[in-house]
C-alpha cells in the first residue's frame, strides 16, 4: 500500500529470479485458477437465469492451463519490460525487470480470489491497481526517468493486454483440445497500527485502504481459526418453508474452503426459483471494497437487462430475460452473506420478495 517506500527495498533485495518465482510468484499466480476452480464447482456460473457447473475434469484442466499461462506471461512481460526500458531512458537489467513485473502483478493475482464467488467475479477489476504499482516501480528499478515513466508504463500495459488476449486464446484452445469446451463465461467482468485513507488509481477509482486492511485481518483471522464458517444447518433454518404461493420442494447444501452454500427450490405451478444463501466468510471483506469504490455495471437490450451496483450501501445484482421470464436478484448482507434468488417467474418482483424473506437480522447475527 506504500509502493514508493517499498520499491527501493525490493530493488536492494538479493533475491534471484528463481527465489522470486518459487517463493512469491508461483503461490500468488495460483490464486486465480484455484479460486475459479472452487467457485465453479461449489457455486457454478449463471447468466439471465441460466446456470452452468463445469465438470470436475474440465474445470481442473482449465485451472492447470491458466496457471501455466500465468507463469509464461510473467516471463514474457519481464522480457518486454527489460527490452523497453532503454527506449525510455532507463537501463536493462533482467533481474530488476523480473522483480518489477512479478511484484507489480501482485494486485491482479490477489484479485483473482473473487473467482471463489462467480456472482462477484467482476470485482477482479481491482487488480488494475497493478498498473499503478508498475508505474511507481519503473523509476527505482529500471531507472526510467520519472517524466517518462508514464509512457513506459502505457506501452508495457499495451503489451500486457496483447499477451493477455493471446493467453486467453491459447487457454481456450488447449482446454477445448484436452477437456472440451467449458461454455466459456464472459465477465462484463509496514507501519504498525490501523491504516486509513485512500489511494486514487487513474481509470480505476478510489481504493479505501482501511477496507483492504480489514480484508487482510479477516483473512488472517480465518486462517488462524478466529473466523468460523457458519454451519449449514443454521443457514438452512433461514430458508422459509414457503414464500407467498411458492412452496419449498427441495433443499441442499455445499461447503469448501471455509465457505458454505445452502439452497432451497420453490415451486408454484409452472414457475420455479432457487433461493441461495452463501457464506463468503473472510472473502466478504474484499467484496466490501466494491462498495467503497462505488462499483457499477449495467447492460440492457431487447432481450432484457443486467445491472450490478451499490444500493443502500451494499452490493446488489439484478438480471432479467424477457423472452424466458427468467431472472436473478441478489444482495450482499453484512459484507459476508450473499442472498440470491434465481429462476423462472412472472416478474423480477417475485425474486426480490424471495430475497427479502430471509431474515436479515438473524443472518447478520450468525457472523458474530
Amino acid at each position: 500500500m506504500k509502493p514508493a517506500e517499498e520499491w527501493p527495498v525490493i530493488e536492494a533485495e538479493p533475491a534471484t529470479v528463481g527465489d522470486i518465482l518459487t517463493k512469491y510468484a508461483i503461490p500468488l499466480a495460483a490464486i486465480t485458477p484455484v479460486a475459479s476452480f472452487i467457485g465453479g464447482q461449489v457455486f457454478g456460473y449463471g447468466a439471465f437465469g441460466l446456470s452452468y457447473r463445469p465438470s470436475l475434469v474440465g474445470a481442473l484442466g482449465t485451472a492447470v492451463i491458466q496457471f501455466v499461462m500465468a507463469l509464461v506471461s510473467l516471463f514474457l512481460l519481464s522480457f518486454i519490460a527489460n527490452f523497453l526500458a532503454p527506449k525510455f531512458g532507463g537501463t536493462e537489467d533482467k533481474l530488476r525487470a523480473f522483480k518489477l513485473v512479478a511484484y507489480s502483478l501482485t494486485a491482479s493475482w490477489v484479485a483473482g480470489i473473487f473467482g471463489l464467488i462467480p456472482a462477484i467475479g467482476f470485482l477482479a477489476i481491482l487488480g488494475l491497481y497493478s498498473i499503478y504499482l508498475f508505474y511507481t516501480g519503473a523509476t527505482p528499478l529500471m531507472k526510467v526517468p520519472q517524466d517518462k515513466a508514464g509512457g513506459y508504463t502505457a506501452v508495457t500495459v499495451l503489451a500486457t493486454v496483447l499477451i493477455y488476449l493471446a493467453a486467453m486464446a491459447i487457454t481456450g484452445a488447449l482446454t477445448a483440445m484436452f477437456v472440451g469446451n467449458p461454455l466459456r463465461d464472459v465477465t462484463y467482468s509496514s507501519d504498525d497500527g490501523d491504516l486509513s485513507g485512500s489511494v486514487n488509481v487513474p481509470g480505476v477509482g478510489t481504493i479505501d485502504i482501511g477496507k483492504m486492511e480489514q480484508a487482510a485481518k479477516r483473512m488472517e483471522d480465518q486462517a488462524s481459526g478466529k473466523v468460523k464458517p457458519v454451519e449449514a444447518a443454521s443457514l438452512q433454518a433461514l430458508l422459509p418453508a414457503s414464500i407467498g404461493n411458492y412452496a419449498r420442494t427441495a433443499q441442499q447444501s455445499t461447503a469448501a474452503g471455509g465457505m458454505g452454500n445452502v439452497e432451497g427450490t420453490y415451486e408454484s405451478g409452472d414457475n420455479r426459483f432457487d433461493l441461495r444463501i452463501t457464506d463468503t466468510n473472510a472473502l466478504g471483506a474484499l467484496a466490501g471494497m466494491g462498495v467503497a469504490m462505488g462499483v457499477e455495471q449495467s447492460r440492457q437490450d431487447a432481450e432484457g437487462y443486467e445491472k450490478t451496483g451499490v444500493v443502500d450501501g451494499r452490493m446488489q445484482t439484478e438480471k432479467w430475460n424477457n423472452s424466458g421470464n427468467r431472472g436473478t436478484f441478489g444482495v450482499m448482507i453484512g459484507e459476508r452473506f450473499m442472498v440470491e434468488a434465481e429462476g423462472t417467474v412472472p416478474n423480477i418482483d417475485v425474486l426480490k420478495a424471495a430475497v427479502a424473506s430471509v431474515n436479515e437480522g438473524s443472518l447478520a447475527a450468525l457472523a458474530k
